[in-house]
């Protein structure tokens, strides 16, 4: 019987523990990569959320303004300067 080489038991041990131990490592690394990812887009997600919820502030004080500004063009008998500085002291109503 020939005795093995020691190619022939390098690749045997590169097949029996170094293939397992880098597939081992690799799947470690993409668990981490996904997790990041994961918390990137939950952080993104938050931020576009804070911002939605800013825009529709700032459209509702807007629509507010707009319906003030409404009404003093289709009251037509106010004195108009009267109900501007009357408007001013008003605290703002949010819906």
């Amino acid at each position: 019987m020939e005795q093995p080489n020691g190619f022939a038991i390098f690749m045997v041990s590169l097949v029996v523990i170094g293939i397992p131990v880098i597939f081992g490592v690799g799947y470690a690394m993409l668990k981490t990569v996904l997790k990041h990812k994961e918390k990137m887009a939950n952080a993104l997600n938050a931020q576009a959320a804070e911002k939605a919820a800013q825009y529709a502030a700032h459209t509702e004080r807007l629509e507010q303004r707009m319906r003030v500004l409404e009404r003093i063009v289709t009251d037509r008998g106010i004195d108009l300067a009267t109900e501007i500085e009357k408007l001013r002291d008003e605290p703002l109503q949010l819906n």
